[in-house]
């Protein structure tokens, strides 16, 4: 019993902490137990996912690492773009044609009540043309963004101003340099509109 007492007694003060406390007192223990906790004696431990008992990441093949390339690329950016604006240019028309009355009626003959055909066929026109210049602008305005984001090699909400303006002014530019301008101003202001109301 006696020989059990003094193994624990010698095992106690080998330890830096049973060292510590029999010679500076039992004030100086809190703070030799603090640094071995968070102190400069405390363990760094491995945050590798598979110690934590996370999955581990697999490395991307070179087909992956080409696909995500490709996805990142502007011209991809720039068909996405012109895919989503013609789908949602045709929705929009389609819509602004059923709650427009005067579809169907023929101007020379206001009188006449259309019939479901031509009904149809003056929506799918005017949905149509939406597609059409909704999609060109959508396709403008993603290659600008991607090629000037590419150029200033920062993405910001200025990549967003700036390629507004140069879709609108290009938009706008073909009925003169008035309009130019105002469209420039005018989808700059709206790009930066949106791009204050994401982020």
């Amino acid at each position: 019993m006696a020989a059990s007492a003094d193994n624990a007694s010698d095992a106690g003060a080998s330890s830096p902490i049973s060292a510590t406390l029999a010679d500076n007192g039992p004030e100086i223990q809190y703070s030799v137990v603090l640094e071995h906790l968070i102190g400069q004696k405390r363990q760094v431990k491995d945050l590798n996912p598979t110690v934590m008992g996370g999955f581990p990441v697999p490395h991307k093949s070179n087909e992956q690492k080409m696909i995500e390339r490709g996805m990142e690329s502007c011209a991809f950016k720039t068909v996405l773009a012109c895919v989503g604006g013609f789908v949602l240019g045709g929705a929009f028309g389609v819509f602004t044609a059923g709650i427009d009355t005067n579809v169907g009626f023929d101007p020379k003959d206001p009188m006449r009540t259309p019939t479901a055909r031509e009904v149809l066929k003056d929506m799918g026109q005017r949905g149509m043309s939406y597609a059409k210049n909704f999609a060109v602008i959508g396709a403008m305005f993603s290659c600008t963004e991607c090629i000037i984001e590419s150029h200033r090699g920062v993405s910001d909400w200025k990549n967003a101003v700036y390629s507004g303006c140069v879709t609108g002014g290009a938009i706008g530019f073909r009925a003169g340099l008035k309009a130019g301008v105002l469209g420039c101003g005018g989808f700059a202001a709206f790009s930066a509109a949106i791009e204050y109301y994401l982020r």
